[in-house]
């Protein structure tokens, strides 16, 4: 069974805004650090690109089960090729400042929640229901590729070139997206009708109560936001530090750093490539299992074996092993959230997961200073066997579980 043309017409859309948000992820920085050697005022800039979830997310929640996908989507887009531009014109009159460039990263950070919350909740409507581990692998895949691979690349050697190079093609690709997707039908990103007929719109403070309180309510989804905060603090906690150890302990510069993320980058997009196929028979509860096992598990190696090629084999396996849980995660949302809510339910888990993120990478830096380079990946397989207790006794409740 094929996924179907309006599918990879969405697919495209969405990875051209992977790609867009990786050009960015490289280009910012290296602006910041073009217009001032301050790390505070460089630190800025990153954290205006990170806010927006923290700030946004439950709002760009509520709107995606309030307002059509496709106009959230082509506003969105378009609101960052606006934006883009005028960034552009800023650095052609030499007029950029620290302030400024913190306000765009922020604004576009706002408009890349609305954009992906709303394009999660559209991949239920585009695809046959025996197919949404296909898509959502190919999606979790394609994202890989823009945000990790494709896109810094291209922000990188742009900026090389000129520092407003990258964010015109930055622009190009988000009108670009607005084409493509115009192109898929409207009846596909419409607007959900509500599951009572005389249910009313409520304010968005309103839904955003609603939506967390339903997924308050859910056993195996609650349960599943607490396992990806885990994830997401282990993860965070030793990937913080990952640089330091490989300059400290293994002697790589920064292109050997580099060729070390490119690694990782692989092993993302072989992870949720085979998720359709290891989940298949909605295995989903045994696969996150397993994938928070290795995930959060594996840089345990790196204290007993510090050489580059464990650090190649723990990058690769703990990027497939996160490829492969998100898919199974965003599948497991899709099969068991109500349309109606399902915006609300995927803003909370990135929120979430977001959120955990960031305290993550404070916990390793701070863990790193105080007991070694080699601490955080201890804590990391410490919460990573609290995750795994945690989903076994959810995941017992079997079907509920597989949907």
């Amino acid at each position: 069974m094929a996924l179907g043309g309006a599918f990879w017409r969405f697919w495209c859309a969405t990875v051209l805004a992977n790609v867009g948000d990786g050009i960015r992820l490289a280009a910012f920085p290296l602006l910041a650090a073009g217009l001032t050697d301050d790390p505070v005022a460089v630190g800025l800039v990153a954290a205006a690109a990170a806010l927006p979830w923290l700030v946004t997310g439950l709002i760009a929640g509520s709107l995606a089960d309030r307002r059509s996908t496709r106009a959230l989507l082509i506003t969105a887009d378009a609101s960052r090729a606006v934006v883009l531009l005028g960034l552009i014109a800023v650095l052609l009159a030499d007029r950029a400042s620290i302030p400024l460039v913190a306000g765009a990263a922020f604004v576009l950070g706002v408009a890349e929640t609305v954009r992906d919350t709303a394009a999660q909740t559209a991949v239920p409507r585009l695809v046959p229901a025996a197919l949404l581990e296909r898509a959502n692998g190919r999606l979790v895949a394609g994202e890989v590729a823009g945000n990790e691979f494709v896109g810094p690349l291209v922000g990188g050697t742009l900026f090389a070139a000129g520092a407003w190079l990258p964010f015109a093609v930055n622009s190009a690709v988000a009108a670009l997206g607005v084409l493509l997707v115009l192109t898929v039908p409207a009846t596909l990103l419409a607007l959900r009708a509500p599951v009572d007929p005389g249910d009313r719109p409520v304010a968005v403070a309103g839904g955003i109560r609603a939506g967390l309180r339903w997924l308050g309510g859910h056993r195996v989804l609650r349960r599943l936001v607490l396992v990806g905060v885990l994830v997401a603090l282990a993860d965070s906690a030793w990937f913080a530090v990952l640089v330091l150890y490989a300059d400290a302990r293994l002697g790589l510069g920064p292109v050997g750093f580099g060729v070390l993320l490119a690694a990782g980058a692989i092993g993302g997009l072989l992870g949720a490539s085979l998720a359709e196929r290891l989940i298949a028979g909605r295995r989903h509860a045994p696969v996150l299992r397993w994938s928070t096992a290795v995930a959060t598990g594996a840089p345990v190696l790196l204290v007993a074996a510090p050489t580059r090629w464990a650090a190649v084999g723990v990058v690769v396996a703990t990027s497939a092993a996160f490829g492969t849980f998100n898919v199974a995660a965003l599948s497991l949302r899709h099969r068991l959230v109500p349309e109606q809510v399902l915006g609300r339910v995927v803003a909370a888990w990135r929120t979430a997961v977001l959120g955990a993120g960031a305290l993550g990478a404070l916990a390793g830096g701070t863990v790193a200073s105080a007991y070694g380079l080699e601490a955080p990946f201890l804590l990391s397989a410490v919460l990573g066997a609290a995750a795994v207790v945690l989903w076994g006794r959810i995941a017992r409740g079997g079907p509920a579980v597989a949907g």
